[in-house]
C-alpha cells in the first residue's frame, strides 16, 4: 500500500466535536475503547450499551452525553480505527524516498497495527451488515490516498502505467487477506504474532514490486 498520502486532513464520516474538557475527552475515549472490545468479542447485536458502559467504567446515563445510540457509537468506532490505522501507516512511511520503500514501511505498520488491534477485522466485517456506509467510507478513505500515491509515483516513472484505482483496490485487498491469514487466524489459534512472518512479508513485497515495476521504456523516459 502507499501510505504516504493516506492520512487525509478531513475527518472520516460526520465531523466529531470533542468534549471541551480533558475529562470529557478521556470519558469519550474510554467509551470508544470499551465499545471496540465489546463489539469485537460479543458482536454488534449482542453488544448492549450496558455491557459497553460497564466495560468503560461509567454510568449508563453518561453514555448518552457522548453518543445518541449504539449505531452511532459503532460508526465512531469504525471511524476511529480507520483514523488510527491510517495514521500508523502514514507515520511509518513518512521518511520513504521511493515507492517501494513506502510500500514496505506501510505494510509493516499495517500488519503491526492489526496484530495489536485484531478488532479491526471483526468490526469492519460487521459493518458490512450493521453500517454499510461506514464500511465503504473506511475502505474508500484508504484507497483514495493510495490512488494519489500511485499517480505521483507514475509521474516520476517509479511504477508502471496501470489503472491506479484498480491497482489500489487489488493491493489493499492483498494486504488485508494476508493479514487475516497470518495475523488474525494465527491469533485465533493461540499465537500472538506481532505481524506476518518474515518469509510471507518478503514474498508479498516481491509480488508488489513485480506488479508495480515500470517497463523498460518507462524507465528510459524518466532518465
Amino acid at each position: 500500500m502507499n501510505h504516504v498520502d493516506i492520512n487525509r486532513p478531513e475527518p472520516l464520516g460526520p465531523e466529531v466535536i470533542l468534549p471541551p474538557t480533558k475529562r470529557g475527552q478521556r470519558t469519550r475515549a474510554n467509551l470508544l475503547a470499551a465499545a471496540e472490545s465489546v463489539f469485537a468479542t460479543s458482536g454488534y447485536h449482542d453488544a448492549s450499551i450496558v455491557k459497553i458502559t460497564e466495560e468503560a467504567g461509567v454510568g449508563l446515563g453518561t453514555f448518552y452525553v457522548y453518543f445518541p445510540g449504539k449505531k452511532e457509537l459503532f460508526d465512531q468506532v469504525v471511524f476511529d480505527l480507520n483514523r488510527r490505522v491510517r495514521q500508523a501507516m502514514s507515520e511509518a512511511s513518512s521518511g520513504a524516498t521511493t515507492r517501494l520503500e513506502a510500500e514496505r514501511a506501510g505494510f509493516r505498520a499495517f500488519f503491526a497495527f492489526t496484530a495489536a488491534h485484531p478488532a479491526l477485522y471483526s468490526i469492519v466485517r460487521q459493518a458490512e451488515f450493521v453500517s454499510p456506509e461506514a464500511m465503504r467510507a473506511h475502505y474508500t478513505s484508504i484507497v483514495d490516498g493510495y490512488i494519489s500515491g500511485l499517480l505521483s509515483a507514475q509521474a516520476k516513472g517509479e511504477v508502471r502505467d496501470i489503472d491506479p484505482t484498480v491497482a489500489s483496490w487489488a493491493l489493499m485487498g492483498a494486504g488485508e487477506l494476508i493479514g487475516m491469514r497470518w495475523v488474525q487466524w494465527e491469533q485465533q489459534a493461540g499465537g500472538r504474532p506481532e505481524g506476518v512472518p518474515d518469509h510471507v512479508f518478503e514474498a508479498l513485497m516481491s509480488f508488489i514490486e513485480t506488479a508495480l515495476a515500470p517497463s523498460a521504456s518507462v524507465k528510459e523516459e524518466s532518465v
